[in-house]
């Protein structure tokens, strides 16, 4: 099979990971992505993944956010899609029956890097499955990672896998070489992996990379990363298959921002696979996807605490209800929020107002009052969800729509 071929199968197999792309890469112009009319010009709608035809062959290209309107066309690969380990609901879990593919770390960095200039992808997502153990399996990504910078002098966007079993000196390696960083934890906690993934090991082999690598962050000077930057890190979680609940979910990531320095925690809700020990489990719905990210934009961006968010008796949050309306609702409806005397984590309870959104109120009140719904909505505040849970100098707003 040619490389070129063995390149698009993986980036096909490959899109369950999921990356959006860190602050840095939204600062940096290199790596910053392309402007919507570009996007709209090479792929169409900016749908979140693509498939493009390139040399006889399709690819998926996941068009990753970077911030300002513009998306990062991002080709996610694997080493190989042979694995050792036996995780119940996983397509690439030993034994199960498909189309394999695997590469040298040469033959990808060099495929890779040649689609990279034909402008087919600007970044690159590179995990794995795993074989001859953890260990191995990483010194193969990061000799892998290691001859796309160093010997082809690849200067785009990198996410990298750390691998199940991998050492804290791996980590640093990884750090050094790659914008982003990530492992899977899977699930909330270790009674719960032991459920879909009974060979790996929560703490030690999923959580431990995280922590070392926020503490590389504290005690390592910035300049030895990745052009001058510690990467960011990231996880992902199977919702669904465990059965977990919301609330040991949104528990263990808001643990994990607090203590490991977490950008971002992704959710993948679970599908059957076919030949998987779990072909038979009922799929989740995809609207609790919503909800769980909705919420952890809550913990990490909001200043919510974990107590304020409206789990049910189940430990779930309802489906049918953005959880911070619920939560106003409950809270501040009848005890609406002065916009001119609010403080930011007031203001950031309504609504409609994002972090933006409150400090531009606070911004504005330092030379007069705010008294219409229109100044709020020049703030970019979506003034129709949140009038209902604030007041305007003691007055309810009025909602009247203005002809001119």
């Amino acid at each position: 099979m040619e490389l070129v071929e063995k390149l698009a199968i993986s980036s096909r197999e490959t899109t369950f990971e999921a990356d959006g792309l860190p602050m840095v890469a939204r600062s940096n112009s290199l790596t910053g992505g392309l402007k919507p009319s570009m996007i709209s010009r090479r792929f169409g709608d900016p749908d979140k993944v693509h498939c493009v035809r390139s040399d006889g062959h399709d690819f998926h290209i996941h068009l990753a956010a970077s911030g300002s309107g513009r998306k990062l066309p991002l080709l996610k690969a694997m080493l190989t899609s042979a694995c050792e380990r036996n995780c119940n609901y996983c397509p690439f879990r030993a034994g199960r029956d498909f189309r394999r593919v695997t590469f040298q770390p040469e033959e990808l960095a060099q495929t890779f890097f040649a689609a990279h200039r034909s402008g087919l992808a600007e970044g690159l997502f590179l995990s794995t499955g795993i074989f001859t153990g953890g260990v191995n399996t990483q010194n193969k990504l990061l000799e892998t990672a290691e001859i796309l910078r160093k010997k082809l002098h690849y200067r785009g966007y990198l996410h990298l896998k750390i691998m199940p079993g991998a050492e804290r000196g791996q980590v640093l390696r990884a750090m050094k070489l790659a914008d982003r960083i990530s492992t899977n934890l899977e699930a909330p906690n270790a009674s719960c992996l032991m459920k879909i993934a009974p060979q790996k090991a929560f703490q030690e082999e999923l959580v431990s990379p995280l922590q070392w690598a926020q503490e590389i962050r504290r005690t390592l000077p910035a300049h030895l990363g990745w052009r001058g930057r510690w990467p960011t890190t990231t996880t992902q979680f199977v919702v669904g298959p465990a059965g977990e609940t919301d609330l040991e979910l949104l528990s263990t990531v808001d643990n994990l921002h607090r203590q490991t320095g977490l950008q971002r925690a992704y959710f993948e809700t679970f599908s059957p696979v076919k030949g998987t020990p779990m072909e038979g489990h009922p799929p989740e719905d995809p609207q609790r996807k919503v909800r769980l990210y909705q919420a952890s934009f809550l913990l990490r961006d909001y200043g919510f605490d974990l107590e304020e968010l409206p789990f049910r008796l189940t430990g779930n949050l309802p489906k049918e209800r953005d959880p911070k309306i619920a939560y106003a609702d409950q809270f501040i409806r009848e005890n609406p929020v002065e916009v001119n005397r609010a403080d930011r984590s007031e203001l950031l309870r309504v609504p409609g107002i994002g972090p933006r959104g409150a400090d531009q109120i606070l911004k504005a009140r330092r030379s007069s009052s705010i008294r219409e719904l229109g100044q709020l909505r020049r703030f970019g505040i979506l003034t129709e969800r949140a009038a209902p849970y604030i007041t305007l100098d003691g007055s309810a707003p009025s909602t009247q729509l203005t002809l001119f």
